[in-house]
């Protein structure tokens, strides 16, 4: 039995098919997938991926971890159900920029123009989707093995200072970090925290998403630019880190790291 491990997949069903069948994830029934958060937003198949991952997850063989883009979702249903539908739609807040209010057009079956003029009507579409109703509360904030810890941005951390000028060390009560705490580790660059700060858990690989991996193969390895037309985009390793985000949107791919289980 494998776990197939992906992430970031941004509403791009196309190639995370394509990166399955490639790793034969459906020759065996046994096999589970591992999504490391990001499931939607940007791509223009969200109800294809979530067509997929509800199929899994009712077999028993998905394991969700959240990402910030699924926090997003809910900050911008809840932003919709406050009467912010017009300031959304018209460019003037992140969700826009994220793509989170396309994914709630998608789930909805709903235009723009219609979501403006009927927003409770888009909220009541997204409530009862499966996405909402199934999916995100199936999501869980890390998934543990003897061997490895899967998380989306990295584990919480204890930081010190002010940005630009905050310090992060390990903290090894991680597993029980309060909501906000994880909120806030969602958005780490896991491999700025394991490879500039030194944050591993020790005797266990930490495999994560988030950031896109030609940052560690630029920065750390030196091997190639980080946005040119040599960047690298395939998984990152390093001492006590795999990094998988492929930077879906841009790349029309999807890494996959297969592990026994």
């Amino acid at each position: 039995m494998a776990l197939f491990t992906v992430s970031d997949i941004h509403g791009h069903f196309t190639p995370l098919e394509e990166i399955l069948i490639k790793n034969n994830f459906f020759e065996d029934k046994k096999d589970r997938l591992l999504v490391l958060g990001d499931a939607l937003d940007r791509g223009q198949e969200a109800q294809k991926v979530v067509d997929f991952l509800l199929q899994l997850h009712r077999e028993g063989r998905l394991v969700y971890i959240k990402g910030n883009h699924e926090d997003l979702f809910m900050q911008c249903l809840q932003a919709i159900s406050r009467g912010e539908a017009f300031e959304i739609a018209s460019g003037m807040s992140h969700h826009y920029r994220n793509r989170t209010f396309d994914t709630l057009l998608q789930l909805s079956e709903m235009t723009a123009q219609e979501a403006v003029s009927f927003p409770n009507e888009l909220v009541r579409r997204v409530m009862r989707s499966s996405y909402y109703q199934e999916l995100l509360p199936a999501c869980v904030n890390y998934f543990e093995t003897d061997t490895h810890v899967f998380c989306h941005g990295w584990i919480p951390t204890r930081t010190q200072g002010f940005k630009p000028f905050l310090d992060y060390t390990y903290n090894p009560d991680w597993r029980n970090a309060n909501q906000e705490e994880w909120y806030k580790s969602r958005w780490f660059n896991g491999m700025e925290l394991a490879c500039k700060y030194g944050i591993f858990e020790p005797n266990k690989t930490i495999v994560c998403g988030h950031w896109h991996t030609s940052w560690g193969h630029s920065r750390v390895n030196h091997s190639c630019s980080e946005w040119g037309s040599d960047a690298i985009f395939t998984p990152f390793y390093s001492d006590g880190i795999i990094a998988i985000d492929a930077c879906t949107a841009y790349t029309n791919t999807v890494n996959c790291v297969v592990f026994e289980e």
